[in-house]
């Protein structure tokens, strides 16, 4: 009798850690979609994308210039000089890779930065 019910007891114990373990992964790649991902060094927008973009976010940025010699170009890194501003939420819930990113206007210009390395991810033309 008492061996039946160690073994009973370690396999409730057993259960419950599986059943643990299960939760948390489901709660991970569930909360996947809510959880900010990490801002990435490239973006692949779609042309219609882009005109959304470009029509929400280049208002509402503080128009900065271009420092000489500075290339606004994908990989670039953004002086520190620059002010880089988080994407709203309403722009990043229609465009959800813009979530994790920040994102500066300069010269007539949509600069879409990875807050993280202040690299270029996307260069947005009018």
């Amino acid at each position: 009798m008492k061996t039946r019910t160690s073994i009973a007891l370690a396999a409730a114990a057993l259960l419950s850690v599986a059943a643990a373990a299960s939760a948390a992964t489901m709660s991970h790649s569930s909360s996947g979609s809510t959880m900010a991902r990490p801002a990435g060094d490239t973006l692949n927008l779609t042309g219609a994308q882009r005109k959304a973009v470009w029509n929400d976010l280049r208002r509402g940025a503080s128009k900065q210039t271009l420092p000489s010699g500075f290339k606004m170009t994908v990989g670039a890194a953004v002086p520190g000089t620059f002010k880089i501003e988080p994407v709203p939420g309403k722009v990043a819930k229609s465009v959800p890779s813009l979530r994790p990113h920040a994102f500066a206007v300069v010269s007539g210009k949509l600069l879409i930065v990875n807050p993280s390395d202040k690299k270029i991810a996307e260069v947005i033309r009018g």
